[in-house]
C-alpha cells in the first residue's frame, strides 16, 4: 500500500479527498452520541418502533458506521441484526419471514446490517435467485414497507455509496492487513469484477423501492468519518424526539451490616497475571 493510501486510511478519507482530523471527528461524534442517548430514552419511554436499514456495496463502510451509531447506547434498545446466509429451513419459508422475526417491539430500534434487500442486490447479481423471484420481490417490497410504516413503524433506509477507486483501496487494505482480513467474505472479490452488475441492480432497486412512504437516502461514504457523522445526524433528524428530563440519582452509602474482610476471603484465589 502506498504512503498516500495509508495516510488516507488513517484520516478516514480517500486520497486527495477532504480530510476530517480525528480530533474534530471525535468531538462531533461525541456531541451526536449524547443526542443518541436522548433519543434512546425517548424511544424507550414512548414505545416507538424503529427499523434502520444499512445497504451498500461491500467495503462501503456499513460496519464502521453502525459501530459509531451504537457504541454509546444500550444493545437492549439499539439491536443490530446481521443475518448469515439462510439455512435450508429458512429457504423454504416466505422470503421476508426470517427478517420479520427481528422486527422491533415497543421501545426498540432495530438496525439491519444488510436486509431483505439482499434479494435486489447480491442474490440477483450472484444468481442466488431467479429473475422471476427478483421481480416479485421488487413488486411486493413497497407494499410490505407501506404496511410497516402505516402500522406505526419508523423505517429509515440508507444506501452507502462508495466509489470504485475507494472500494479497490479498501479491499487491498483487507488483503494486506492481518487484523482486517476477517472482513474479506466470499462475496467481496466477485463484487469487484461485477461492479457494473451491482450498479445496475442498485439502480433497479432504487427505481422500484424509493417511495414516498419509505424513501431511500444515499450517503457518499468514501470519507468514512464524514459519512458516519452524516448518517447519525440524518437518523436523528428522521425520528421525532425530545430530550426528556432524567430522574435525579443518589448513590446510597454502603451498609456496614454484616461487614467482614472480603478482600482477605479471596486472597488465595487464582487471579489473572497482571502483565500491563
Amino acid at each position: 500500500m502506498s504512503k498516500a493510501s495509508k495516510a488516507a486510511a488513517q484520516n478516514g478519507s480517500p486520497e486527495n479527498g477532504k480530510s476530517l482530523k480525528r480530533k474534530d471527528y471525535e468531538k462531533e461524534l461525541g456531541k451526536l452520541q449524547v443526542k443518541l442517548c436522548d433519543l434512546q430514552r425517548y424511544v424507550k419511554e414512548k414505545g416507538l418502533r424503529v427499523v434502520i436499514i444499512f445497504e451498500g456495496r461491500d467495503g462501503a463502510g456499513k460496519g464502521g458506521t453502525i459501530k459509531a451509531l451504537t457504541e454509546r447506547v444500550s444493545p437492549r434498545v439499539f439491536r443490530v441484526v446481521a443475518l448469515p446466509a439462510p439455512s435450508d429451513r429458512e429457504k423454504s419459508q416466505i422470503y421476508m419471514q426470517r427478517y420479520m422475526e427481528h422486527f422491533p417491539a415497543a421501545g426498540e430500534i432495530v438496525i439491519f446490517d444488510r436486509s431483505w434487500y439482499n434479494r435486489a442486490g447480491v442474490e440477483t447479481v450472484m444468481g442466488f435467485c431467479s429473475p422471476k423471484q427478483q421481480e416479485r420481490f421488487l413488486e411486493l417490497c413497497p407494499q410490505v414497507e407501506k404496511f410497516m410504516v402505516e402500522g406505526g413503524t419508523i423505517l429509515i433506509k440508507l444506501w452507502l455509496e462508495v466509489s470504485n477507486k475507494e472500494q479497490k483501496r479498501r479491499f487491498e487494505q483487507r488483503i494486506e492487513d492481518p487484523v482486517r482480513q476477517w472482513k474479506l467474505s466470499p462475496m467481496d472479490l466477485p463484487s469487484r469484477s461485477r461492479w457494473y452488475d451491482y450498479s445496475r441492480a442498485r439502480d433497479r432497486m432504487l427505481k422500484k423501492t424509493d417511495t414516498r412512504v419509505a424513501p431511500w437516502y444515499l450517503v457518499r461514504s468514501d470519507n468514512k468519518r464524514s459519512a458516519r457523522l452524516n448518517v447519525i445526524a440524518h437518523i436523528l433528524s428522521q425520528i421525532p424526539y425530545k430530550k426528556l428530563a432524567a430522574e435525579k440519582v443518589k448513590l446510597p452509602k454502603r451498609s456496614n451490616k454484616g461487614a467482614y474482610d472480603d478482600d482477605a476471603s479471596i486472597a488465595g484465589r487464582k487471579f489473572v497475571r497482571e502483565q500491563y
